[in-house]
């Protein structure tokens, strides 16, 4: 995920285009509050209509309380760490801890909900790793409070009269997260092992089914607690066998004297798993300096506190508390666009206007002043063989992944075709570190205007010079370009639309593989 523009070429654009597009304007984290906090008033409407029965001044004292301590605890806890308070980030934290938490207004019960929350706050700052939490704060404080006997968390939003907005909500979520997978993996392993402890007490298989997605929060769980992506390690396939195990042990009876088994304790334990895993720490960037790509692009220069681990072609999250409040949170996603052995943290940003408050924030940066990467994660890697020819087909800035990859020398000794689509000539961004890789790279310009002349001007080379006729990329003139496509794998980095566009265009010309990494204008 990385942030660029509108596509160059002019495709049709498809439903899962225009769809990408949309959610992909507003951050995972601003998608999961209001998901939520829609689910909330459901919840509230579901109770006046009598189909949920906690009454009418339980449900809105225990949301008011829920809300009101995550957020005031953690301003609180951020002005004693000497950091800024992230209010999204408690908002769903009290969001999550209403849905875990029976409302009632029985004093113990209310002083277990309140600690709950307070030790949730607490938990980001105590139980953390160089800046970055460990654990799910909600289920930190979830399962503390249970310890203590005061509450237990009983997962009330696994009932079936929530269904007909928590499935929705869930998917549009795993949508905008990139988690269907995982979800996928734990769902069909947890509702498996459900279900076949269900038919062992005589329950048929299809109420046992109904019982595990309808009754039991599986789908809550996977949804917003399972996937958050600062508790996951770095990589798909990790990711995907931690939702396996953690489906086991959400699933399956277990009981270790002092603890037994609970969704989050087992969510507890997939924490664990993944910092063991690799999970990285948060890590301050310090910065350097700007550089103007093209006109309307910039790329920034970081010196980070210490050194930052990362594969080419993977992403940074950097928290941008500078950022004036837009809709879209403080953080956003950076395609890296260095070599992993440098000293230097670079990412590239589209920067013409309108410009959004991200951009505005970045832009109103000087030498020395810092943001902090809370994150680093992705797939979007070359193939392990060295000798696996791969098609990188590139929308505008959605160059910047490939270009960590030419950083490495990733693509020196492979067999390697960048296709790269532009607005303009003057829109090429790195034109001299692609013309520098050796790679064969051609350049396609939607008003079609010759590429930077000094590129062309080159004798003997295939490089950006190539440039393509017209302003439509169809799987015709996609084989025609890359006649053995079908024996590369194929790459494809860019906006929704595009992505989509470009998609349908390489398996029309004939790829078998095709890869993505889609992200929306920030």
């Amino acid at each position: 995920m990385n942030p660029v523009e509108t596509p160059h070429a002019r495709p049709p654009v498809s439903l899962a285009g225009r769809m990408g597009t949309a959610v992909g304007r507003f951050t995972m984290y601003r998608i999961t509050l209001v998901v939520l906090a829609v689910l909330a008033a459901y919840s509230l409407l579901l109770n006046l209509l009598g189909w949920l029965t906690f009454g009418i001044p339980e449900m809105p004292a225990h949301l008011a309380l829920c809300l009101g301590l995550t957020y005031a605890s953690n301003r609180a806890l951020a002005a004693l760490f000497r950091v800024n308070p992230h209010t999204e980030s408690s908002l769903i934290t009290g969001l999550l801890l209403y849905f875990l938490f029976w409302p009632s207004l029985q004093p113990l019960d209310l002083a277990g909900v309140a600690l709950a929350c307070v030790l949730a706050s607490a938990s980001k700052y105590a139980l953390a790793w160089r800046g970055r939490h460990i654990f799910n704060p909600a289920a930190a404080g979830a399962f503390a409070t249970g310890l203590t006997g005061l509450n237990i968390a009983t997962w009330w939003a696994a009932t079936p009269a929530m269904l007909w907005l928590l499935v929705p909500g869930v998917l549009l979520v795993l949508y905008r997260t990139r988690k269907v997978l995982m979800a996928s993996v734990f769902t069909l392993v947890a509702t498996a092992v459900i279900t076949l402890e269900l038919l062992r007490s005589g329950m048929t298989p299809g109420m046992g089914i109904y019982q595990a997605l309808a009754q039991r929060p599986v789908l809550f769980f996977v949804g917003f607690m399972l996937t958050e992506p600062l508790t996951l390690p770095p990589r798909r396939r990790q990711q995907l066998a931690l939702a396996a195990v953690v489906a086991v042990l959400f699933s399956v009876p277990w009981n270790l004297g002092f603890f037994a088994n609970s969704p989050e304790a087992a969510l507890l334990a997939g924490n664990l798993l993944a910092f063991l895993a690799g999970q990285r720490g948060a890590v301050k960037l310090r910065l350097a300096g700007t550089r103007q790509l093209t006109p309307a692009t910039t790329e920034f220069t970081f010196e980070p506190a210490r050194p930052v681990r990362f594969i080419p072609g993977q992403y940074m999250e950097v928290d941008l508390p500078q950022a004036r409040p837009d809709g879209k949170g403080r953080r956003r996603v950076f395609s890296l666009t260095g070599s992993p052995g440098g000293r230097l943290v670079k990412i590239a940003v589209r920067t013409a206007g309108p410009l959004s408050a991200a951009k505005e924030a970045l832009l109103a940066l000087r030498p020395g002043d810092e943001v902090a990467a809370t994150a680093v994660g992705g797939d979007f890697v070359l193939p392990r063989d060295p000798h696996r020819p791969v098609l990188l087909i590139a929308a505008g800035i959605g160059i910047t992944p490939f270009v960590s990859h030419l950083s490495s020398g990733g693509l020196r000794e492979r067999d390697a075709v960048l296709l790269l689509l532009a607005r303009s000539a003057d829109e090429v961004a790195y034109a001299e570190e692609l013309w520098d890789s050796g790679i064969r790279v051609l350049v396609r310009t939607a008003d079609g205007s010759q590429p930077p002349s000094g590129l062309a001007s080159a004798a003997g080379r295939s490089g950006p010079g190539d440039r393509l006729p017209g302003d439509r990329l169809d799987g015709e003139t996609l084989a025609a370009l890359v006649p053995d496509i079908a024996a590369r794998e194929v790459y494809v980095s860019g906006s929704p639309a595009s992505v989509a566009s470009l998609r349908r265009a390489a398996k029309s010309a004939g790829a078998r593989r095709v890869r993505t990494d889609s992200f929306s204008g920030y």
